[in-house]
């Protein structure tokens, strides 16, 4: 399969690194930055054999499917490096919004069929997956790396579950193709490559991460409902409230409490009893 960047991320000084088949697109990317790489480098195949979700879990990318990495070198200060998931949660919205609007609208459903209204929304999953009624579609993961002399690299990997999604799993999953959408992966990362110049730059550095984050929740899933989270083997229930200023997830509890959570596992709803506890 023939990857291409947008003439637009080509312009910008974006460049393309593209494989058949490769072991982990986030692994290689981060041995380019310690062996010299400037960044701005997108590393992408259509099968990905020993790739990886957040916490060591396993990511299958079987082939069709995108993965997909971003590179970025000395891009921010640290602390913000942490945010671009939510900008590329933003990007890969966008990017799916412009290859699939008849899918958007017609085949995504609150209960993951054919429900007819009108939802041209991929939801956003906090900290880090792309919904399609309710199904994960995508996931985020960041990885950084120190530099010799001084510096880091943060690569942002992208896994789209195109032609297949794994079974069996103890949530929901879906693919495009599940979902009647005709777009393959090399039109994705196109549409890709060229929705992250935008969600970029009203990033800017960090500096409008309240901007990012104002438009994340404009898309996020499960807004206002109930919620539970597993943090550190507790887990906390209540209701969804927004992510703060730090991108940490609010929930508020029955007895009123606040709680701001950095990172742990989100499920909601009905599926929030059975698969926190």
């Amino acid at each position: 399969m023939s990857f291409i960047l947008s003439p637009p991320a080509s312009t910008a000084g974006f460049r393309l690194e593209a494989f058949d088949t490769i072991g982990s697109t986030n692994a290689t990317a981060l041995e380019r930055a310690r062996a010299g790489d400037p960044g701005r480098l997108w590393v992408v195949s259509s099968k990905q054999e020993t790739g990886r979700g957040r916490r060591g879990r396993v990511w299958s990318t079987p082939e069709g499917n995108l993965a997909a990495t971003l590179l970025l070198v000395n891009c921010c200060p640290l602390p913000q490096a942490a945010t671009l998931g939510f900008v590329a949660g933003l990007a890969l919205g966008d990017a799916l919004e412009a290859c699939l609007p008849a899918a958007g609208r017609i085949a995504i459903g609150a209960d993951g069929g054919g429900d007819r209204q009108a939802r041209s929304r991929f939801e956003l999953k906090w900290p880090n997956d792309v919904l399609a009624g309710g199904a994960k579609l995508a996931g985020i993961l960041l990885e950084s790396t120190m530099l010799e002399g001084g510096g880091f690299a943060v690569a942002i990997g992208i896994g789209v579950n195109v032609v297949a999604h794994p079974a069996e799993l103890p949530y929901p999953a879906t693919s495009l193709a599940a979902l009647g959408a005709g777009c393959d992966a090399r039109t994705l990362f196109l549409a890709l490559s060229d929705a992250w110049l935008a969600a970029e730059r009203i990033w800017d550095a960090g500096r409008g991460l309240d901007a990012v984050r104002r438009t994340w929740l404009g898309r996020a899933a499960g807004l206002g409902s109930e919620v539970a989270v597993r943090v550190d083997g507790e887990v906390v229930r209540g209701v969804f409230e927004t992510i703060d200023a730090e991108c940490r997830f609010v929930v508020r509890d029955r007895h009123g409490k606040q709680w701001k959570i950095a990172a742990g596992d989100v499920h909601f709803g009905v599926i929030a009893s059975a698969a926190a506890t």
